[in-house]
This record gives structure tokens, sequence and C-alpha cells, in this order.
């Protein structure tokens, strides 16, 4: 008997998926444990294998094509087996595309019907009594301000961007029809108007998700934001001084502040803290997430237990999560479990920035650039390095005493990494 395969429930916020290759086509003979799709999800790009052997019958998703979770995917079964009652009860819209194709054919043949009846007006016409030829410069501006035309020349000139004010109509009393739209070639635009050009692509699942948590949490939870400077001469020279003792590992200021926040996390457990509606949860366990830019939006890969690692694994994890979330290799366990996000720009060159907090926790730290800034040290300006950091704050769960009292402490700890970096912590 046939088996029905429906979109996976790949993510625990996942509502649809889009089949980005498929590897098998249909009539194709399929094992179980063999990869039959790349799924792409609102994370990552993601393997799908069979759970069935036998020939795949039905593809009901085109590569590119988005569809809610447990929606239709492909059948599979013996080959030459009856798979419409499978099809029927799946509610597939096979009908209605036919229904819609038909609707357009007949479409098309209107508009044929059109042009034919307008040249053999034109044929019959005596040869004295011909109309005044149109400038090939200008199209004749419309009476009532309204460009008369068929529906589907309407459509068709919406696709290809073209001002139908511009288009000649060869139809009845100028009447613009699919064919003067194939035949437009911008010949008829009035010199020195320039075209309206833009590019539109589908919204990926990334994207959708990205959309829809961060305007769930910007909306349904009352931030407030506490920045405090943070003076990173000691931080630099600690972080040179490190670098040449564990060469050819690196770590990066953003190792740095990872390491200093789970410290002060530590110090500070109401702020490593979840909202859960009816409830709070203090987390013992700290996972910080990292926030990590790819091409379709964000992803942000969490360092378990970050409190007990040493810089260099810290270093080497978030190094390896960047490259995977960057090849779509990331797994939903590698970005589920965060208690606390730091979100870094600084290395973009931004100096101070307020982020969206990550639900359900409760904060997300922003690091801006260090810069060279005069300070006031002893009375005296000097040159100085100043970085600032800004904390976004779940009002329902941190207070601003709380979270002020956490930038202190974190603020303390990066302006002399002394406190928090022993030999076992690098």
């Amino acid at each position: 008997m046939a088996e029905v395969i429906n979109m996976p429930h790949l993510s625990d916020t996942m509502t649809e998926g889009v089949v980005s290759v498929w590897h098998k086509k249909v009539g194709d003979t399929v094992k179980s444990g063999e990869i039959l799709a790349d799924i792409e999800t609102d994370k990552a790009t993601m393997e799908f294998e069979s759970y069935y052997d036998g020939v795949l019958l039905h593809i009901a998703v085109p590569e590119g094509k988005a569809v809610p979770v447990d929606a239709l995917l492909a059948i599979i079964g013996k080959k030459g087996e009856d798979i419409s009652g499978l099809l029927q009860a799946a509610g597939t819209k096979e009908g209605k595309k036919e229904e819609g194709k038909e609707i357009e054919e007949v479409k098309e043949v209107k508009e044929v019907k059109e042009v034919r009846a307008q040249k053999m007006v034109a044929e019959a016409a005596p040869a004295a009594v011909v109309a005044a030829p149109v400038s090939t410069a200008t199209a004749p501006a419309p009476a009532n301000g309204r460009v008369k035309a068929s529906p589907l020349a309407r459509r068709l000139a919406q696709e290809k961007g073209i001002d139908l004010r511009f288009v000649r109509g060869t139809g009845d009393d100028g009447r613009v029809v699919k064919q003067d739209i194939e035949n437009y070639h911008g010949g008829m635009a009035p010199m020195g108007l320039q075209e309206e050009r833009y590019t539109e692509v589908a919204v990926s699942q990334m994207r959708k998700t990205i959309a829809r948590r961060l305007a769930e949490s910007k909306f349904s939870a009352p931030h407030f934001y506490l920045t405090v400077n943070v003076d990173m001469a000691n931080a630099m020279a600690a972080r040179e001084a490190i670098n040449k003792s564990i060469a050819p590992d690196k770590i990066s200021f953003n190792d740095l502040v990872i390491k200093a926040a789970a410290a002060a996390l530590k110090r500070h457990p109401k702020v490593n803290s979840s909202w859960l509606g009816d409830r709070i949860r203090y987390n013992e366990h700290i996972h910080i997430g990292v926030a990590v830019a790819v091409d379709e939006g964000l992803l942000v890969p969490v360092v378990r237990f970050a409190d007990t690692k040493p810089l260099r694994a810290i270093g080497a994890e978030v190094r390896e999560y960047a490259q995977r979330a960057k090849a779509k290799k990331l797994q939903p366990a590698d970005w589920e479990g965060s208690t606390f996000t730091i979100s870094n720009l600084g290395m973009f060159g931004i100096d101070e920035f307020t982020a969206i907090i990550n639900p359900p926790d409760a904060c997300i730290l922003a690091v801006g650039a260090i810069n060279a800034v005069p300070v006031v040290k002893d009375g005296a300006i000097v040159p100085g390095h100043v970085m600032k950091l800004t904390l976004s704050c779940d009002h329902r769960v941190v207070d601003g005493a709380t979270g002020a009292a956490f930038l202190q402490t974190l603020q303390g700890m990066l302006e002399n990494p002394v406190l928090v970096l022993g030999e076992a912590a690098i």
C-alpha cells in the first residue's frame, strides 16, 4: 500500500517548510534511510530521509515552494499503484490548477479574436480613409485618466513593470491587449523619463520566523535599556598576552565578553532568567546564545555551561558555530535552550545599539565597538579605549536596579580581567 509523506516538523518553531532540493524524481526507487529532499526550515536547511521502501509515485511540492507542516509532500508505493484516492484525501489542488488553466486559455483565445477582428477592419477600410499616424515618441493620453486594457494585458504589464500609459493599444478604441504588451520595448516613453525598477524576492523561512518572534518579543515584552562605558585598556592588554601564550589559537574580545558575562550571571541569577507566562524560571545553568549573522538573517547558537568553559574552548566553539551557521549546517539542538543572549556589532564598527530580547530570555546584551577616546584618569585627560554595553531587559522579569547591578559587575570584570581569568579559565 502506498505511503503518504507529509512536511516534517523539524524544529520547535517551524510552522512551514520549503523544499530546497529533491534528491529523487518521480519513478525513482527509494529505500528507507535514503535522502529524499533538503528541507529549509526557519533556522537551517536539513536533509530529510525516507522512512519507506518503494517507488516515488508523486511529488506534491515543487522546489522552492513553502507549505505548512503536515502538508502533503510526496507519496511512495509500488510501481503503477493507483494513488488517486490518496491525492483526493490529501486535498491536492490539481483540479483547481486545471480550472485556472482553462480560464487563462479562454482569455488567450479572446485576445487572439480581438486582434484578428482589428486586422480585418483595417484591411476592409478604403485606402483614402487612413488615420493620422500616432507619434512613436509619446502615447495618446487617455481622456478620462484610465487606460483601456484587457485584464490579461494589465496582469502582464504589472509582471513586466510596464506603465500602460506609454503602450499604444491596437485593440478596439485604443484598448491595450496582450500582444501590445509582448511587443512593447519602451520606445513610446517621453524623452528623459526614467524607468522605475525593483526586485522582489520571496521571504525565506528564517526571515519569516525572525520577523514573527522579534515582533512578538518587542510588542509583548516591556523593554527597557541600560548602558555603561567600559574602559577596555586592561582587557586589551590581557587579550594580547593570552594570544601570545596560546598561539596559534586566538581569542577575540567577544570571547572575553562571553566569559565575563557568564561569571557575572553567576552573581546575578535573576538576570539569567526566563519569562514563561504564568511563572518565572531562574536558571541555575548558564547557556549563552551568541548572535551570528548569515545571509538570510540571524541565528543564535548556544554556548552551553559557558561559566565552566575556558576561553579557548569558548572561542573555538563560537568559530565552529559561525562556520556551520553560514553553511546552514546547524541543528535544532545547537540553537535551543539559551538563558542569556549576546549580540556584538562592534566588529562592524557600530558604537552603540539596542537589541531586541530573544525570547524566552529575560535579557540580551548589545556590544559596541572599542573606540580610542580621551578618558579621565587620576584627574588628568589621557588616551583611552572605551566600549559601550547596552543591556535590554524584560521589565516583567528584571527590574532596573537588578539590571544595573549586573552591568556594574560585568563592567568591573572587563576592566579588571584578572577577576575572571585565572590559569584554568584560559
